[in-house]
Order: structure tokens, then sequence, then C-alpha cells
């Protein structure tokens, strides 16, 4: 497969690139620096940013997947995220792309957020609440394109070593615990879903 990372210079884009490349897929890698990434005969640096229309262009046409990775370290008045979900509505119109579309963003973000645990409620409304609402925007706008999209909310991250068993939560539940993840984990799922796509037009959540 030709798969397109969307911020994956570091994080869980930086695993997802490394995971796909040892699955034997050819990457290509969209990201503002991507010197941090290894040299690799199936890779495919392109510098650029996830807000411009053409770079996205540029990286997804002719991909199987387009996996989005993004983050960033600003807290307050954030759109990033927002910002890149039109870019990536209008580069994939643009291309007629028929691809899936996997997009993380975090749980506690749309409908989740009635069912997060107190301390991740406050740590988000401490700390992350400008961020989760731009996450949901970005999940509203995806929701409503014509592609074939699908979320990922996974937990708090770690950087932990992939580790088998993490689960894959497809319905929200009053109750349901969802505790932290490795970076790894997320990566590995979102390569899972490029290969054989099982949860398209869902929000899913993963948690260990």
């Amino acid at each position: 497969m030709v798969i397109a990372v969307i911020g994956a210079s570091a994080g869980i884009g930086a695993e997802t690139v490394k995971q796909a490349l040892d699955r034997g897929h050819s990457v290509r890698a969209l990201s503002r620096n991507n010197a941090a990434l290894p040299e690799h005969k199936s890779l495919t640096k392109i510098n650029g940013t996830a807000l411009s229309v053409d770079d996205l262009k540029k990286t997804i046409a002719g991909t199987d997947a387009v996996l989005v990775t993004i983050g960033t370290k600003k807290k307050k008045g954030t759109t990033l995220f927002s910002e890149t979900a039109r870019a990536l509505v209008k580069a994939s119109s643009d291309l007629s792309y028929n691809g899936r579309v996997i997009v993380v963003t975090g749980f506690g973000t749309g409908a989740s957020a009635e069912y997060l645990s107190f301390s991740l409620r406050l740590i988000i409304n401490l700390f992350l609440k400008d961020q989760y609402h731009d996450k949901t925007r970005m999940e509203q706008i995806l929701t409503f394109s014509s592609m074939k999209w699908e979320t990922v909310m996974p937990g708090m991250l770690t950087n932990a070593p992939l580790a088998t068993g993490y689960k894959v939560i497809s319905e929200l539940k009053k109750g349901m615990k969802v505790s932290k993840i490795p970076r790894a984990n997320v990566a590995h799922y979102l390569l899972e879903e490029a290969e054989n796509p099982r949860s398209l037009y869902k929000h899913v959540v993963l948690t260990k």
C-alpha cells in the first residue's frame, strides 16, 4: 500500500511512519520538518503544512489511505484541527480522492465528553479545553464531508512500547473506562484500519 501520514515528524505520526515501513508499505510523510525521520527507500518526505491544500494534494495524490496525526503545543485559541479538516476536504474533493481518511482526535471530543472520568475532565478543562473544542469542530467537518472518514479517539497518550490486546470501543456507554494508551498502539490501530477498514464512518475510542 501507499500511505500518507499527515503530521509525521513526531509522536503518533513518527511511530506510524516507522511501523508502516516495517510492514512493507510505501509512505508519503507531510510535516513542517521531517529531518528526524529515517532515510528509507520507501519513504518520501514532504516538507509542508497540513493547512495548505496544495501541500495536502501533493501528499495524498495516488495513495490508498491518509492517516492524520497532527498535534500542537499551542494550548489557547488553536484552530489547527478545524482548519486542517477544511483543507483536507478541499484537497480530497479536488483530487476526487477515494481512499480512506483516518484522523486522530482524542477521547473527550464531541459526544465522548459526557463519558470522561473526573480526572480526565479536570485535565482537559484546565489545560486542553481549546484544543478539544477545535478537535470537535474537526470531527464535525469530517462527518459532513464526502470522504471515507473515521475518527480515532485515544485516551491519554504515553511513550510506552507497543502492547497487544488494547481495546477498540465503537459505542459510548455509561460507566465505560478509558485509560492511558501508548502512542505505538494508536499507530498500530491506524495501520490495521488502513489495511483492512472495519470502522469507517465511526468515531472509535482506543484504550488499554
